[in-house]
């Protein structure tokens, strides 16, 4: 039996519940991973919440490390013994052990810990697929990137300061301002006491910036747009603050911007894009450049709370559970 935590009704963090469950064999292309960390995501939340409807009951939780225990027919590239990290589907990382497809697993290397795996993988191949990807940002350019001091914020703001890209990274507290600079944000606003986007324009002399990265979603949506220059690229990654609804895309046209709607499931689908990925994110950890904020760690049973301290802002870097 191992222990795992499912949800049978959306709602809030009380809907969460421990259960046992016996984990079966792996079948053809799957494998068996018994867990040595689990990453918490905002889009766990969203899962919880049925923001992003699953079918239910359902298991919760999209990333995590460990070992791998047993593989089904037709999985060459892990055995068993091997260490392994993943991103992205089916939920159900929350768990002790699990059965899942071995498609989604790749080797941590040596020289990056179970804890690190677990705690970069959805945040840091979100970031590779933002800036390397999605707007392949180069060097001297300026970019706007909402929630910095958050899991996906500290890294993209490491890995942007080592690309030579100056960052201008919105926060909630003074606190998270000072966490953001420590972690190469040149220029922090505390969107609290601030305009952020008359802010911006000042940063850059009226000029404004190519791209923003925006995961807040309904209360920055309007105003990162009027952070951009024309023909500027608007990429919105998360719903922190609720889903933007019902916005009429001539609105796009004062600027002839872009937007786009990324998914790190599209961007890793294929194996060769989740292995490049991958490869990319292992080596700016392993070099030093970017290193893994673990600032909170909570045992699997405490789940739900872990959630109420991620709605309500109280963390900051990246998070996992510990099974």
């Amino acid at each position: 039996m191992t222990k795992v935590v499912k949800f049978h009704k959306t709602g809030g963090p009380q809907v969460l519940s421990v259960e046992d469950m016996i984990v079966g064999k792996p079948r053809r292309g799957e494998a068996r991973v018994r867990h040595t960390a689990i990453g918490l995501n905002f889009i766990d939340t969203y899962h919880r919440s049925g923001l992003y409807p699953l079918p239910l009951p359902s298991g919760v939780g999209l990333e995590g490390a460990g070992v791998v225990e047993a593989i089904g027919a037709g999985v060459t590239h892990v055995k068993p013994g091997d260490r392994v990290a993943y991103a992205g589907g089916p939920p159900g990382a929350y768990a002790q052990e699990r059965v899942m497809p071995a498609a989604k697993l790749v080797k941590v290397p040596a020289g990056v810990s179970d804890e690190d795996a677990a705690a970069m993988m959805l945040k840091g191949l979100t970031v590779q697929m933002l800036i390397r990807r999605v707007y392949r940002v180069q060097k001297g350019e300026t970019v706007l990137f909402h929630a910095a001091a958050g899991g996906v914020g500290l890294i993209a703001c490491q890995w942007l300061n080592a690309l030579g890209v100056k960052v201008i990274g919105t926060v909630g507290s003074d606190a998270k301002a000072k966490i953001a600079k420590a972690h190469g944000c040149h220029y922090t606003i505390n969107y609290a006491k601030e305009n952020f986007a008359e802010r911006v324009r000042e940063i850059t002399k009226g000029r404004g910036v190519p791209v923003v990265f925006d995961s807040v979603g309904k209360d920055t949506f309007h105003g990162s747009l009027d952070c951009l220059q024309p023909r500027g690229l608007l990429t919105v990654f998360g719903n922190g603050s609720g889903p933007v609804k019902d916005v009429d895309v001539n609105i796009l046209a004062k600027g002839s911007f872009y937007l786009t709607r990324p998914s790190i499931m599209i961007y890793t689908a294929m194996r060769s894009d989740l292995e490049a990925g991958a490869k990319e994110l292992f080596s700016m950890v392993k070099s030093g450049k970017v290193k893994i904020d673990i600032n909170q760690r909570y045992a699997l049973a405490d789940a739900a709370k872990a959630h109420r301290d991620l709605e309500a802002r109280k963390t900051t870097g990246s998070t996992i559970l510990m099974p």
